[in-house]
């Protein structure tokens, strides 16, 4: 009995060390894995996890092998905080992550006092890259630059349109509408509605109705394809059947299956798909052929992985604080988005939002296209 006890103890301390050996460098992944925005999540954790397995077969950072490690945030700040120290504790030294702003801001914190270094696919929001932390960067642009594309937009092609503004209140939500609405109102463009909505919200016949009562004739929204999507629906059962215009956060096709039919028309800014992108055709391929598309942020992930290991090959370190400082310093790196660089807040220095319209395809699905004209 005792022999025995002793040879599983060295086992498992074989086990153990070949999956250190294996595992030199811990990524976590931090996104809604479950919950109303779980799509957004698939998209976060299939595009690190694809980098992560095309990385490795390159030979890996630096020479060490990426495994990566999945921690749900549900789209919960105080659910973040709890994966990002989970993360610290587990040892994890690189994030791609989370999706919401209202997520990556306060877990950014956690990592930035743990020597973690965060590359966020998604979070807009100004303030993530403005508080002077030396951890923080997103492969996508941020809200103020995408307000601005809304908001002219919203000015050339909807001159005598009665606008309302809508949010729903989280970092993001507000923080996009708000930049649109400034871009708006320097335009000389008075909003006829501003409010504000919560996250879950399943009815809005009061909003609609005081929209109705103001003559609104277009409405942008600030928030997620999933309050987006119910709002259309009601919109149009309502009589009120005008377009709605919103940013990245409803860049999934599960919009068009909560809208119906109400989401054709919808309008939408986001950067150019990266999916056309001829570089990147056989990496479009390959996810596919797993029986997955790659819309939306997918790629952003899948790039969030390939700076970091840019970054550390051009540090000769794995070190995060010393592949924060070569990616700030050494692009633009070649990424399946296109060239990347970055400024010293971590910013993209070459942020780009076009205009989406969402209609029926040639396979009678509703889908998104990049609009000719903007």
């Amino acid at each position: 009995m005792k022999k025995s006890l002793m040879s599983a103890v060295a086992l498992t301390a074989l086990v153990a060390f070949s999956g250190s050996a294996w595992a030199d460098v811990m990524v976590g992944v931090g996104g809604p894995v479950t919950g109303p925005n779980a799509a957004f999540g698939a998209q976060l954790q299939k595009g690190a996890e694809q980098a992560a397995a095309d990385i490795n077969a390159a030979g890996g950072i630096n020479g060490e092998k990426i495994q990566v490690v999945v921690g749900d945030d549900v789209s919960d700040p105080k659910q973040g905080v709890s994966v990002a120290n989970k993360f610290a504790a587990d040892g994890v030294k690189f994030v791609v992550g989370h999706f919401n702003s209202g997520v990556s801001i306060p877990a950014s914190e956690v990592y930035a006092e743990n020597g973690i270094m965060e590359v966020s696919p998604a979070s807009t929001n100004p303030q993530y890259t403005e508080r002077g932390l030396w951890n923080t960067f997103r492969t996508c642009g941020r809200d103020d630059q995408q307000g601005k594309v809304a908001g002219d937009y919203l000015t050339k092609n909807f001159k005598d349109a009665k606008i309302a503004v809508i949010h729903d209140k989280t970092p993001y939500g507000q923080g996009l509408a708000d930049e649109t609405k400034k871009t708006l109102n320097a335009n000389g463009v008075t909003e006829a509605v501003y409010e504000g909505i919560n996250v879950g919200d399943k009815d809005f016949s009061a909003l609609i109705a005081k929209m109705k009562q103001a003559g609104v004739t277009i409405v942008y929204y600030g928030g997620l394809h999933t309050e987006a999507g119910l709002m259309m629906r009601q919109l149009a059962d309502q009589g009120l059947k005008i377009p709605l215009m919103s940013g990245d956060g409803i860049v999934s096709n599960e919009l068009a299956s909560i809208a119906g039919d109400a989401v054709d028309g919808t309008l939408m800014t986001f950067a150019p798909d990266p999916r056309k992108n001829p570089a990147s055709k056989e990496l479009v391929e390959k996810f596919r052929a797993a029986g997955f598309e790659p819309e939306g942020y997918t790629l952003y992930a899948y790039t969030a992985l390939q700076v970091i290991a840019e970054g550390a090959k051009a540090a000769g370190s794995n070190d995060p604080e010393k592949v924060a400082e070569a990616v700030k310093a050494k692009g633009p790196f070649k990424t399946a988005i296109g060239e990347l660089g970055f400024d010293e807040k971590g910013d993209i220095t070459r942020p780009d939002y076009v205009m989406y319209k969402w209609g029926k395809g040639s396979d009678g699905k509703y889908t998104y296209t990049e609009e000719a004209t903007q």
